[in-house]
């Protein structure tokens, strides 16, 4: 496969390149990335000289570029991550999501059907989403690929938007889609704009982490080699036309993670001073907060043979040590 990622210097495309390029079946993986504040090369480093990775910097908002890029490197498998992805950044700014999120998606769906024409064959268009399109949970249940989509802020709705777009192109125009819709992810490269770098980082620092309401909301949460892992059994084996939620089995309220993240520095680092849980700081809720959120995987897991392998007590210390031991990639990406 000549194999298209978008948004593969992000934090789950470019785990997701390191997990893959190296399988068999791919020829060419070409990376398309506009680079914005979350997207860094210097998360493929590792790669950049693989004799399959090409680059190209590219806005998925510009149409002819995207056209450019699916017709010159004759892609025949799209894995298309490339979002706007923070839900307080849709709040204060909801334009660029929805350039970006649907526009963007419509693009590429227009690149790739305009170039597999009328018989693709052997061609697959992989949307991945996230389960905030269902909106928010009480406290029992889990989302299914049945479960009616209910978002409540910009950046969910633009996720749903664009996963209404990819599942009419498939009935509409017959091209060979499948959706992932996924619960958190955490690990490696992920911004420090997100809970969980956000509390690290913080904790480095002895600044004050900031906890929205009473910090009682509850997030599914997946370490993003096993997302990758999912991502890939998909692309590979998955139903045209379906939808697979990928989720961890693994639900935890936000304050609980705070406290987790607290005592593990504690433990890593006691030259820190100990008692991090001091800094917890409980600020006004955000607009449009969702409750709760948790996935039935069961789907992927008897249709695919996926289940995540990382215990989360295990891959959240693996995570706090990795940021502890790249702080220099901390400070150059949030320079950036």
């Amino acid at each position: 496969m000549n194999l298209l990622i978008t948004g593969g210097a992000g934090f789950i495309g470019s785990n997701l390149i390191h997990h893959i390029i190296d399988d068999a079946r791919i020829v060419k993986l070409v990376n398309l990335d506009c680079l914005t504040y979350a997207g860094h090369l210097a998360n493929l480093e590792k790669v950049s000289g693989h004799p399959k990775y090409i680059f190209e910097k590219v806005d998925l908002r510009d149409k002819a570029a995207t056209v450019r890029v699916v017709e010159q490197h004759a892609i025949t498998h799209v894995m298309h991550l490339a979002a706007e992805s923070h839900v307080d950044r849709s709040i204060t700014g909801p334009g660029d999501f929805i350039a970006t999120n649907i526009l963007g998606t419509f693009h590429l769906l227009e690149a790739c059907r305009g170039f597999w024409g009328v018989h693709p064959s052997g061609r697959k268009f992989h949307h991945v989403s996230t389960d905030e399109v269902y909106g928010s949970l009480g406290a029992t249940g889990l989302f299914t690929e049945t479960t009616s989509y209910a978002p409540n802020s910009p950046y969910s709705a633009s996720k749903a938007s664009s996963d209404m777009l990819v599942r009419a192109y498939h009935h509409t125009y017959g091209l060979p889609t499948v959706i992932t819709n996924c619960s958190n992810n955490y690990g490696p490269f992920q911004f420090p704009e997100k809970l969980i770098p956000v509390i690290i980082q913080n904790v480095m620092v002895r600044k004050p982490i900031p906890v929205y309401g009473d910090g009682l909301n509850v997030r599914d949460w997946l370490y993003v080699r096993d997302h990758a892992e999912a991502l890939w059994a998909v692309l590979d084996r998955g139903r045209l036309g379906e939808t697979y939620n990928v989720g961890g089995h693994n639900e935890w309220a936000n304050l609980r993670i705070v406290e987790l993240i607290c005592d593990t520095i504690d433990e890593f680092m006691p030259q820190l001073g100990g008692n991090s849980r001091q800094l917890i700081s409980f600020v006004p809720d955000r607009a449009g907060h969702d409750r709760r959120y948790a996935i039935d995987a069961s789907k992927i897991q008897k249709e695919l043979g996926w289940t995540p392998a990382h215990q989360f007590e295990q891959g959240i210390r693996e995570t706090i040590r990795w940021y502890l031991d790249h702080q220099d990639w901390v400070k150059t990406v949030t320079a950036k």
